[in-house]
Order: structure tokens, then sequence, then C-alpha cells
């Protein structure tokens, strides 16, 4: 697989998001997980991402009993489940989360620790500090922002260097590219792009509407609801077609498209299964089929916000 740099290692220009191993996304188990892990490994994947609120720590345990130690891996504090969810960027909660984090991975440090969302009323360089000191003690290898605005990144950058920048970016989802993803190549910070398959829309198959209610956050995400599913549907069907006519899985497409914006930039699809890993092999594309992709999925071209005003809770807006 090609490589990319994240902080001062090279991994795999794929990495992989285990939110889906906490089970956000339908029913799962460890076994399966397991499978899934050594499958993505044997692909050259080595990057991992998790963190502490992916079904309540059941993630991060999975990789802890998944044991690889040659791996890249990230995870994540900041999030406080509610009702009401809010967000803590104390230095006394991150360090709590971390040593939680920490056992239940089994390790002694972490590569990369982010800030999942940044507490409005505190300082970023006062979050910078404390990461500043995480990394001098030897508990992590470098520290991460999600879903920031490219201020944002650059105030903590200038306190302390930034490892990565994770936001969600993917065919249907461009905000970042109004600003982000050029902050982050300016400054030498990584760009890590959550849901670069859509959260199941760019995937082998077509999706159906069979989201578990309550648990599956998709069931009331406006770009999952009708009439907009619907419509997101028919705008993706082009596409599907594009592939099969040129030989591409979608999702390698899709993936080939993301990589394409930037070589700083290194997506971070996830699976419950193994078998959706082979669909991952990653398109040659030319320019000519980048713009071909671009006439058939223009910017904006989605039918719905990608969160709901509940799910933007925390998330900087910039544009």
């Amino acid at each position: 697989m090609e490589q990319r740099r994240l902080g001062n290692r090279s991994v795999g220009a794929i990495g992989f998001g285990a939110m889906s191993f906490g089970g956000m996304f339908g029913p799962t188990d460890e076994a399966t997980s397991l499978t899934c892990l050594d499958a993505a490994l044997d692909a050259g994947i080595t990057h991992l991402d998790t963190a502490n609120i992916y079904g309540m720590g059941v993630s991060e345990q999975v990789i802890g009993r998944w044991g690889q130690r040659d791996v890249h891996l990230a995870t994540k504090c900041g999030i406080v489940s509610g009702p009401p969810r809010t967000v803590r960027n104390d230095e006394p909660f991150i360090r709590q989360c971390l040593e939680e984090s920490l056992r239940r991975l089994k390790r002694d440090h972490v590569d990369l620790y982010y800030i999942h969302r940044r507490q409005p009323d505190m300082p970023v360089e006062d979050v910078a500090g404390t990461m500043a000191k995480l990394v001098q003690e030897g508990k992590i290898g470098g520290y991460g922002l999600s879903e920031v605005a490219p201020s944002t990144l650059r105030r903590a950058h200038a306190e302390h260097p930034v490892t990565a920048v994770q936001n969600e970016f993917s065919l249907w989802t461009r905000q970042p590219q109004l600003g982000l993803i050029q902050a982050c190549r300016d400054l030498g910070v990584a760009f890590v792009a959550f849901s670069p398959l859509g959260r199941g829309m760019f995937g082998r198959q077509p999706l159906k509407r069979d989201f578990r209610a309550g648990i599956d956050f998709r069931d009331t995400n406006p770009r999952f609801t009708e009439p907009n599913f619907s419509a997101n549907l028919a705008a993706i069907a082009p596409f599907r077609e594009l592939c099969a006519a040129r030989g591409w899985t979608v999702p390698g497409a899709a993936l080939a498209w993301v990589l394409a914006q930037g070589d700083h930039i290194i997506p971070i699809p996830g699976t419950r299964t193994a078998d959706h890993l082979r669909d991952w092999q990653v398109a040659d594309l030319g320019p000519a089929d980048i713009a071909d992709i671009e006439q058939i999925l223009p910017a904006g071209f989605a039918s719905g916000a990608r969160y709901s005003d509940q799910q933007m809770a925390f998330v900087e807006r910039y544009c």
C-alpha cells in the first residue's frame, strides 16, 4: 500500500476507523472484529482510529485484546455522554480519560491522541498546553483535533505543533476544502478524513433504509431520512454505473477521489467485517476520471445536511 506521513511515522495511505466495533451501525461481536483487524493488517493498513465513546469503551477493548503492537494507534477524548451530551477539555478530565483508554487498549502510551470536540469556552491554547505535557511525559506521541475550524488549528499549532486534524470528508461532504485541508497542508499537519465512504452510501451495494432506531444515528440524520435518502440514492446511482463500466469498486473509486485531494490526506473508512475490506482496493484514477466523477457528483450535490442540529453540537462552523 502507498505510504503517507502521520506525524513522524509513515503509515498506509488508508487507515481504519473502528467506530463500528462499538455497535454504532449494527450488531457485531468480538470474534468478528478481531478477524476484521487481522484482515486490515494483512491489507497493509497500519493506522487504527478509535475513541473512548465508541460503544462506551468497547472498541478500545477489542483493539486491546487484539494486542497487535506494530500499528499506529489513535484514540480520542472530550465528549461526555449524556443526556445531555457535553464536552470537557480540562486537564484533569483529559488525563483521566487517557488513563482509562490506555487500560482498555493495554498500552502504556498511544501514538496519537485527539480532542474529539473542542470545549467552546476554553482557550484552545490551554488544551494544546495539556497535550504538550502528555507528549513530554511519553504518554502520547502527538495530538490531534477533530471537527475544528482552520483558525482553531492555527492557534493550537502555534502553542504546540498539531500532528493531525480529523474531519468528515468525502465526495458528498466537502466543507474541509474551504480552508481546513489547505491549512493542514500549509502547517505540515496530516488531514485524517473520517466517513470517506459516506457512512455506507458509497458501499458495495446501495443502502437500504433499515437503520436501528435509537442506536444507529443515521436513523435521524438528515441525509438518511426521506425524502433526502431517496434523492441521494438517485444522485449516486450514475456514479455506481461509472464504476461498473470502468471496473472499479464503488468504495475503491470513492477512496481514490479522497486520496487525490492532497498527499497529506489519510482516509479512515470503517467496517464491521473483513469481507468489506476487499472493496477498498483503490481505483487508479487519472485526471479525466476525476473530472468525470466530479461532473456526476459535483460539490454540494447531497440532499440534506450532514448532521442534524443536535448532532452539530460542538462542531466548529467556519463557512
